[in-house]
């Protein structure tokens, strides 16, 4: 996306948590991303493939998790290659699911799970190859 003589080369979302070496054992351990960074003791930075989130250590909840779950919204929109293999292996490790997987009428397969702080997450894969990510 061209920003006048710049462009946009990524986006990576920052989530905050009350308990950074939990939530970062979560995404680890659970989810599989690896640990990309950890700056002293309160920021770290987590990685997917190309994707990447951070972790920033906080005194209180992130209070939009309240308003997110409330709405059926959702903090984090994970792209994958292989929905029903994630899900089998997530629940088969005892991650418990808050939807799916579930075809939408979008075009998109997903599943919905919490991270340890709350935070809601959807992963989709595309159901066709026209589907822009």
């Amino acid at each position: 996306m061209p920003l006048g003589p710049a462009r946009i080369t990524g986006i990576t979302p920052q989530l905050r948590t009350t308990d950074l070496d939990a939530s970062i054992r979560f995404y680890v351990e659970t989810l599989g991303f690896t640990l990309a960074f950890r700056w002293e003791d309160f920021y770290a930075g987590l990685r997917a493939g190309e994707a990447e989130v951070h972790l920033k250590l906080v005194d209180e909840p992130d209070p939009s998790i309240g308003h997110v779950a409330a709405g059926g919204h959702g903090h984090l929109y994970i792209h994958v290659t292989d929905i029903d293999a994630l899900h089998a292996d997530l629940r088969a490790r005892g991650v418990p699911m808050l939807a799916g997987p579930i075809d939408r009428p979008w075009n998109t397969r997903e599943i919905v799970l919490r991270d340890d702080q709350g935070h809601t997450l959807y992963f989709s894969q595309a159901l066709n190859q026209t589907e822009v990510a």
